[in-house]
């Protein structure tokens, strides 16, 4: 399977579509004609991010599109919208750095990005995520994970 984005003509992704195997050749005609959706439809990669592959493979267009990602033609990269004003886009990556690097894991905590001050918080998961409940002893599950760590 292969996987198409739908761009505006401000390289704005739109939608993303799935197509077979044997159409991934012809993406672009069998979307846009084939099927009469018409529009410019640009191949992306489920396993790409950061300018890598997941699996080893060969990464396409630095990151996987989505919804208000835009496509930008020089870099031929997907690029995901800006989360803060004071991060800046990384070339290599085309995802966008904090300006402050995110302070090392701490068992039990998550850093959250505050704009206003341009640094990272350090909140637990029960100040971050009301509701939260982590796994009892003795329930089997995934144990030890670092969770989301910022936004």
């Amino acid at each position: 399977m292969a996987h198409f984005a739908e761009i505006d003509s401000t390289g704005k992704v739109l939608r993303v579509l799935v197509v077979g195997d044997d159409q991934q050749h012809r993406g672009q005609d069998f979307l846009a004609n084939d099927l009469g959706l018409g529009g410019t439809w640009i191949q992306t990669s489920y396993n790409t991010f950061q300018g890598r592959h997941k699996s080893g493979g060969t990464p396409i267009r630095k990151n996987y599109a989505g919804p208000s990602h835009t496509y930008d033609a020089d870099r031929d990269a997907f690029i995901p919208p800006q989360p803060f004003p004071s991060w800046v886009l990384n070339e290599d990556t085309c995802d966008w750095d904090p300006p402050v690097a995110r302070p090392a894991y701490v068992e039990g905590y998550v850093w959250i990005w505050n704009e206003p001050t341009v640094s990272w918080i350090q909140k637990s998961y029960a100040e971050a995520y009301p509701g939260y409940r982590p796994p009892s002893q003795g329930v089997q599950g995934v144990q030890g994970t670092q969770g989301v760590q910022g936004t």
